[in-house]
């Protein structure tokens, strides 16, 4: 059976919390790619969305989870790709819904806005929520312009 392929990606704001969430992955059987950042030296996001968001895209990795201090400006920045809705998720109740009603394939967290607990728990629930289809099939169908 094939491991499921989790993509991540952080500026300096999201690193520590990005560390945490891949360590999670790994011990849960996750196959990791890791587009950076390597520090919480002061870095631009984009560098690390695009490739991102390229890897979910084309269907390398199955999902994403990007990180930055609001998670704002990652998120927009994979959103500017026509394969990608990246979902803004400070809680486990808006991932929840990312997934079920909007087929979100990544999960933006603001690292400066929640601990590494909640993190954690909006992960967990991303990644074990599904699409439920039926009228949000038709909606998101004419998102890509």
């Amino acid at each position: 059976m094939e491991k499921t392929r989790i993509a991540l990606a952080a500026d300096h704001a999201g690193y520590e919390i990005k560390e945490i969430i891949k360590h999670y992955l790994h011990q849960s059987g996750y196959e990791v790619k890791d587009f950076g950042t390597d520090s919480d030296e002061s870095t631009d996001y984009p560098d690390y969305a695009h490739p991102l968001a390229e890897s979910v895209e084309s269907g390398v990795c199955e999902l994403g989870f990007t990180f930055c201090g609001s998670g704002n400006g990652i998120s927009m920045t994979a959103n500017k790709h026509q394969g990608i809705r990246s979902a803004l998720c400070w809680n486990e109740e808006i991932a929840a819904l990312a997934r079920q009603h909007n087929n979100a394939n990544v999960c933006s967290i603001p690292a400066r806005f929640v601990s590494a607990e909640k993190a954690l728990n909006i992960a967990k629930t991303f990644l074990n929520s599904e699409f439920e289809g039926g009228r949000h099939k038709r909606r998101i169908s004419t998102i890509n312009l």
